[in-house]
Parts: C-alpha cells; sequence; structure tokens
C-alpha cells in the first residue's frame, strides 16, 4: 500500500479525477482478469478430486476482488488527501485499510472452511461413501469460532484497544455475567458432550426416556438440537438436557425385541407341551429370527389362563420388518394352538340363570292384601 501512495506522490502533476477514472479502469480490468483466471482454475480442479485446491481456488474469488476494490478507493481518496495535508486521514486511513483487510480475510477463512467441507462431501460420494455430518459440524463451528475470534482480536489490536485492560475488565464482569448466562454455558457445553462423544448424529433416531421427546435429529447446534418427531412435529432440545439425561440411540439398536405372553385355557392344559414343542420348531425353522438365544415356553399358571411366554429376536430392525415378522410369528402360534385343539386368549365364562315363565314367577309373588 505504501508503494501505491509513492506512486502517486511522484505522479502529483495528476488531476484527481482523471486519476480515480485511471484507477477505475485498472479496477475493472483486474476485477476481470482475477474472476477469469480463477474461475478457469477451479474448473480443472474438481472438487471430487482436489479438495483443497478447488475449495481454495472458489474461496479467494470474492475477497480476492474486494481486496482490489478497497485498494482502489483507498488511492482514489489519497488522490483527494494526499499525505501530509490532512492529519486526521493520515492517521485514519492506514487502519481502516488493514481492518478491512482482516474482514476480507477473514471472509476468506469462513468461506475456505465451508467449501473444504463442501468438497469432502463430494468426493466420499463419488467413492460411495458419505461424510459423517456431526462431525464435520463439530470441526467447522470450532473453525469458525478459532477464525473470528482471532479476527477480532487482530481488529482491536488495530484500533488500539488495549487486550489486557479488556481481559482486566472481563474478569470482573464475568461473574455477573456466568450468572446472567449460566443457562447459555450450560447449554453450548452440552452441545460440545454431543460434538465430542457421538452419542448421536444427523440423521439418527433417538429418544429420551421419561418424556415425549423422540424423533430424527435434523440439526446439532450451539443452544438446542433440532429433532423432528414421528408425527412430523419439530422439538428444538436445550442441549443442557443431553448432559443430565439418558439418550436412547434408536438408530444404532442391533436388534429388536418380540415379548408377549400367550394365554391358554386350563382345561387345556394337556396341549401345551404338544404347542411348545410346535413352537420351538417354527422358531428354529425361521429365517428371520436370531438362533443365538431365543425362548418360548410354559410360564406361569395366571389367574384365569395358562400363560406361555414368547421372546425373540428378529434379525430385521427397520420397524416394518419388525411388525411382519411379529404378526407372522404370533399368527403361526395361534394356528398351531387351534390345530391342537386349544384356545388362545383369556376366556371367561359368565352364567346367567333362565328366565322364569311368568306363570312361575306370579306363584312366588307376595299376596297383596285387599282393602
Amino acid at each position: 500500500m505504501d508503494a501505491l501512495e509513492a506512486l502517486w506522490i511522484k505522479g502529483g502533476g495528476w488531476s484527481p479525477w482523471i486519476f480515480i477514472a485511471c484507477l477505475m479502469v485498472v479496477l475493472l480490468v483486474a476485477t476481470r482478469i482475477v474472476h477469469v483466471v480463477l474461475r478457469a482454475l477451479a474448473s480443472k480442479a474438481k472438487p471430487s478430486q482436489h479438495v483443497w485446491r478447488n475449495a481454495l481456488l472458489v474461496s479467494l474469488s470474492a475477497p480476492l476482488n474486494g481486496f482490489i476494490w478497497v485498494s482502489v478507493l483507498t488511492l482514489a481518496a489519497r488522490a483527494f488527501y494526499p499525505v501530509g495535508n490532512n492529519a486526521q486521514v493520515d492517521s485514519a486511513l492506514p487502519s481502516l485499510f488493514q481492518v478491512v483487510c482482516t474482514l476480507l480475510m477473514t471472509w476468506f477463512l469462513l468461506r475456505l472452511v465451508n467449501n473444504v467441507r463442501k468438497n469432502m462431501q463430494s468426493q466420499l460420494a463419488s467413492r460411495g461413501g458419505d461424510l459423517d455430518q456431526t462431525a464435520a459440524e463439530a470441526v467447522s463451528k470450532l473453525a469458525w469460532v478459532v477464525i473470528i475470534a482471532s479476527a477480532v482480536l487482530v481488529i482491536m489490536q488495530t484500533l488500539g484497544i488495549s487486550i489486557a485492560g479488556l481481559l482486566a475488565f472481563g474478569g470482573a464482569a464475568g461473574i455477573a455475567v456466568g450468572f446472567a448466562a449460566q443457562n447459555l454455558v450450560s447449554n453450548l457445553f452440552g452441545g460440545l458432550t454431543v460434538f465430542a462423544s457421538r452419542i448421536f448424529k444427523i440423521g439418527e433416531y433417538i429418544i429420551i426416556p421419561g418424556t415425549d421427546l423422540m424423533g430424527e435429529v435434523r440439526h446439532i447446534g450451539w443452544r438446542s438440537t433440532l429433532v423432528m418427531g414421528f408425527d412430523r412435529k419439530p422439538f428444538y432440545i436445550p442441549n443442557a438436557l443431553f448432559n443430565s439425561s439418558t439418550i436412547i440411540n434408536h438408530s444404532r439398536m442391533e436388534r429388536r425385541c418380540v415379548e408377549q405372553t400367550i394365554h391358554m385355557r386350563y382345561q387345556d392344559i394337556d396341549k401345551v407341551e404338544a404347542v411348545i414343542r410346535r413352537g420351538n420348531e417354527l422358531i428354529t425353522a425361521h429365517p428371520g429370527i436370531d438362533q443365538e438365544f431365543f425362548v418360548f415356553r410354559f410360564d406361569n399358571y395366571g389367574e384365569r389362563s395358562l400363560e406361555l411366554f414368547l421372546y425373540v429376536f428378529p434379525l430385521a430392525t427397520g420397524y416394518v420388518d419388525y411388525m411382519v415378522l411379529k404378526e407372522e410369528v404370533s399368527l403361526s402360534i395361534a394356528r398351531i394352538i387351534r390345530e391342537e385343539g386349544g384356545e388362545i386368549l383369556p376366556v371367561t365364562s359368565i352364567s346367567m340363570p333362565e328366565r322364569r315363565p311368568e306363570a312361575e314367577l306370579d306363584e312366588h309373588r307376595a299376596p297383596v292384601a285387599a282393602h
């Protein structure tokens, strides 16, 4: 920048308006050249093959054009306020230029983070894989925090603000702010816990026992997590809840469980042994049931029925497949009970006396005294 100002001072015989017109021409030509060159280079570096090169070229285009604009506008300002003519402009213009350049650099780095994430997703998709959205979200947000915090510190130093004094003030005010923002801080640490422990990720289904909160994780933010319920209603769950609650990750289950009590009549007790034997043969021969562990046995003498206990693990974890297998096994056992001559479910018999004829009722009625 000092070299460009020296060039302007050296050619001090020019009219400011002519100088500005020349700068505008240079600006238009330079931005056009930058756009064409970077676009051509980016088109050769495919996102799925050159992750970082493509992200760098795509991210650089707009901030670099912004830097050219800022440089030209700064030189144009010098055309009206040459060095040494205005002390305020001489002191403010360099600092303003550095602040704007810092913002442009911050913009470039944030764009770079986003484009690298997109390119990595594209690369994995071309190879048949998928990017872990939860981990990518965590790394992206952490990078954003570091970049923005660094930019704020650089800008404060440029403007002459003492960081040491700010930290001293923050130590005194931090206690009051901490009490006021304890919920915000707890939610922030809850989000960091989710990112670090990876108890669930975007696209998985979770359940919080003891509440009505369940559904698909759509977004994990710094303050709350968006969960789309099974009834398609969104839940915005504070992240602090994940530090103190039990979470069931429904998507990571290894097996579903069919657990049922099947009731038979007491008069069918002689048929229970055959039903149990045929039921176990049915389960053993079924290709959709985990054969490592299953139970189908006589369990208990109930108050009104004999109780058979069924406990099996289907191999499929999908809800529809689970319901189909549950229906198939239940109906098959019911069919076996019927074929053996038994009856399923508790059967309660209610005995009511037959209605007596009116003539018989009249004989038992008490005589009514005549008046």
